[in-house]
């Protein structure tokens, strides 16, 4: 009896592309993801230095901007999930960036 093994891998980046409009993620089985910026309100309130500063992390199962304190799963995008971020941490991380004590 023969039997079909399957094996799925987990998606990883390659490379991470941030506009004023989408986040566009490379994957390395060639796939292309974009999303709209404006899922990530970090990214979309970032400048061009804090976004194009990213990390790969878990072999690229994951994406670390430390400039912008904001994580990202491959997985996440691939299954259409924006931030879970809740207003009061945003407006809080907002503050921060502008100098305000909360």
């Amino acid at each position: 009896m023969n039997s079909l093994a399957v094996v799925e891998r987990e998606a990883a980046a390659s490379t991470i592309k941030v506009t004023d409009d989408e986040l566009i993620v490379s994957l390395v089985d060639g796939r292309v993801i974009s999303v709209p910026i404006n899922w990530y309100p970090r990214l979309s309130h970032g400048t061009v230095e804090e976004r194009s500063h990213y990390e790969l992390m878990g072999r690229g199962t994951g994406i670390h901007w430390p400039l912008l304190d904001e994580d990202i799963s491959v997985s996440g995008l691939l299954k259409g999930n924006p931030s879970f971020e809740s207003e009061n941490s945003l407006q809080k991380w907002l503050d921060e960036r502008r100098g305000k004590n909360p």
